[in-house]
């Protein structure tokens, strides 16, 4: 199976120093531990900080070929500021990843793939969101348009919401989030079925994938709707365990998975890396089902 991610690739600067981030390339790793051919489709400055990126993905074994440096603008970073324990997020704009293209061969990996996974906060700039309609509009009729929503302040806009559920077949969202776009919306019914429900029907999904954190997960398509519990695990951070989940998803869906086995694959792959430090452990051997 192909996958083509699109998005934001960065750094967390830290108090405690700098770490990866990013959340389409953390997708695109579980994707690839999973047996996918995958693509990132990203852009970092042509400075140190994006060196070490390609390198650290490199090092990964992700391929890094539709990775785009770009001339000017620096590298994505993201300065993160600790308040009473609380992280507070300073997403720094006029950086490579707002300047995304649609490549040659970006497109061309687009018309062979069997899903594209994009989400909303690259679509914060005009060049990127412009990039996304390119290559999703390039896709077969058959693949799989993935929305993993991300709804960070102040980036967060009803009409780019809308373009980019309007682009999708699979939503993933965590309950938060459909809170938050319920209201955005204003759905009728106050329940997260006739929530899930008006978006499904409203946006024509194949699916729709909800995690609850400590509350479970729920995946509802072609009627049906799975639920799986959280599993009591001791939690070394949460980095990267909501991407996990989306790429196991994603996965199960092109494989033909049932839907109760996809959701208790993708909470088993996502707890497993919320038992360790970072976003991108290796899983293989990890899982029952590898």
């Amino acid at each position: 199976m192909r996958i083509l991610a699109i998005g934001e690739v960065l750094w967390d600067l830290l108090p405690s120093g700098r770490k990866v981030g990013g959340a389409p390339a953390n997708f695109a790793f579980h994707c690839m531990q999973l047996g996918a051919d995958v693509r990132i489709l990203s852009r970092v400055g042509n400075d140190e900080l994006g060196l070490e990126l390609i390198e650290f993905y490199r090092s990964l074994g992700l391929p890094t070929e539709l990775i785009e440096t770009d001339p000017t603008a620096p590298t994505g970073t993201v300065g993160v500021e600790l308040f009473d324990g609380q992280p507070k997020y300073t997403i720094h704009e006029n950086v490579a990843w707002d300047r995304i293209e649609a490549t040659d061969s970006a497109v061309r990996f687009a018309q062979t793939v069997d899903a594209v996974c994009f989400g909303s906060l690259a679509a914060r700039s005009e060049t990127t969101l412009q990039t996304i309609r390119k290559l999703v509009s390039e896709t077969p009729l058959t693949a799989l348009r993935v929305l993993d929503l991300n709804l960070r302040a102040p980036f967060v806009d009803r009409s780019v919401v809308e373009e980019m559920l309007g682009l999708a077949n699979v939503l993933k969202l965590n309950d938060d989030e459909l809170t938050r776009i319920a209201t955005m919306f204003d759905v009728p019914g106050g329940t997260v079925k006739q929530q899930t429900d008006w978006f499904i029907d409203r946006c024509n999904l194949k699916a729709l994938v909800l995690t609850c954190g400590s509350q479970g997960s729920r995946i509802f398509a072609d009627g049906k709707e799975s639920f799986c519990d959280s599993r009591k695990i001791n939690v070394v951070d949460t980095v990267g365990a909501g991407d996990a989940f989306a790429a196991t998803v994603v996965v199960g869906l092109l494989s033909g998975w049932s839907l109760g086995t996809i959701n208790e694959r993708a909470s088993e792959v996502a707890a497993f890396v919320c038992t360790r430090s970072g976003a991108t452990p290796p899983i293989r051997g990890a899982v029952t089902f590898l």
